[in-house]
């Protein structure tokens, strides 16, 4: 799974490379604002996959293959029916972001028109969410890099095609998306399909079962607040950043690369967590789930250090190769150790956030969430005009510590009373 989301954030980089190509601060930067309204948006609802992913862990843990694929199903129905509202709704979001982020007109501009594009594939967005959650609780990790590169791979090219050979520009990168979510969802329905032609399937009576389907809205439910809560943090990153100057927005958008990409390096293990949890939960075994906390900690903490070790070294050669404009080159070698340094922050994070969903215990991953947010506002509050762009570096630190801290500290008292 390390190697499946390593394609997320390729993706991320192809296009800012692509826009980059243009020469204007104003288009990559309302790339980088589009993309945080975009993702504030849909990764609040990535809690499907997350809740799909610990629900499904949990079922196997009992041998409970009808109530993998209700839950599957459950999933699926939720997906289509959120993604046909936020269509409507892309209008009022568009303008949202705009006035929370407050650029400059042309950046705003551009941001209107990416976000137009990109939110037409809301239901398919989200229904990939749900497959993929399904299949990581599975633990089919080989099937979930397939799918994961067939998405990738082709919104990759896509975006390639229509916004650099084509010179659709900004337009181009975006209807890329469109078309690489809905090729996506294409191949995983017809690989996944004949498991649910024939076998053990779940009749209509369980998939519409109300416990579950309480159960599973209580669990999206603080998953989203907490997904929204980490996405708040990085649109007031943005926001902050677009305050000290379009140049300045732009160079943080070119580094947050670097977050990304350290972050989907360690979601493989989080991902591992979460499905080993919620296994290990499920069969009601101690002992494999203080297991999973141990391997994804040694192995977690060891990919994060040579992550940043990377970054350190190369990430001049990066900034170099994803933008043309000077001012923007010369501004992001400035701080590029502190967006080098993310991956060792936020390790921690990632890795108790993998064994509180795959254990669905989703309210105190809620909670811990919105006090390491008022952490990072306050930081921002005090600190954001005096110390300028290394503030708010800063503070995007202290918040991804702060996270993993506060959820290691009440873990023991979450496992005395699951397991006894």
């Amino acid at each position: 799974m390390t190697l499946a989301y390593l394609t997320t954030p390729l993706l991320g980089i192809t296009d800012t490379a692509v826009v980059g190509q243009f020469g204007d601060a104003a288009l990559l930067g309302g790339l980088a604002a589009g993309a945080i309204v975009f993702d504030v948006v849909f990764n609040t609802f990535n809690a499907l996959r997350s809740s799909t992913t610990g629900l499904v862990a949990q079922a196997l843990g009992r041998s409970d293959v009808r109530e993998e694929q209700a839950t599957f199903l459950r999933s699926l129905i939720a997906a289509v029916s959120v993604g046909l509202m936020l269509i409507l709704l892309t209008p009022m979001v568009a303008a949202l972001g705009i006035w929370f982020i407050n650029p400059e007109p042309d950046v705003a501009e551009a941001m209107m028109t990416y976000i137009g594009i990109r939110m037409m594939a809301a239901p398919l967005t989200l229904t990939n969410f749900s497959i993929l959650g399904y299949v990581l609780g599975r633990g089919e990790g080989g099937l979930g890099l397939l799918l994961q590169a067939l998405l990738n791979g082709s919104n990759i090219a896509l975006s390639i095609l229509f916004g650099l050979h084509w010179g659709w520009g900004l337009e181009g990168v975006a209807w890329g998306t469109v078309g690489g979510e809905f090729l996506g969802v294409i191949a995983a329905l017809i690989i996944l399909a004949p498991r649910f032609s024939s076998g053990k399937r779940p009749r209509l009576a369980q998939v519409f079962n109300l416990s579950a389907i309480i159960r599973m809205v209580m669990l999206n439910g603080d998953i989203m607040i907490r997904s929204f809560s980490l996405l708040a943090a990085f649109a007031l990153f943005t926001r902050q950043g677009a305050q000290l100057g379009t140049v300045t927005l732009a160079a943080n958008a070119v580094l947050m690369n670097f977050f990304f990409v350290s972050g989907y390096f360690l979601d493989g293990f989080a991902t591992a967590a979460e499905q080993l949890a919620g296994r290990a939960v499920g069969a009601r075994y101690e002992p494999a789930f203080r297991r999973t906390i141990w391997l994804t900690a040694l192995w977690g903490f060891v990919l994060a250090f040579l992550a940043s070790l990377v970054f350190l070294a190369f990430g001049g050669l990066f900034i170099n190769f994803v933008t043309t404009a000077p001012e923007v080159r010369s501004l992001a070698s400035v701080f590029l150790p502190w967006a080098a340094l993310t991956a060792v922050s936020g390790v921690l994070a990632f890795q108790m956030d993998g064994i509180y969903i795959g254990a669905t215990w989703s309210r105190d991953m809620r909670n811990m969430m919105l006090l390491s947010l008022a952490v990072f506002i306050l930081w921002v509050a005090v600190f954001g005009n005096a110390l300028g762009n290394h503030g708010l570096w800063a503070a995007i630190h202290i918040f991804l510590i702060m996270r993993g801290l506060s959820l290691l500290f009440i873990l023991p008292r979450r496992m005395r009373a699951t397991f006894g």
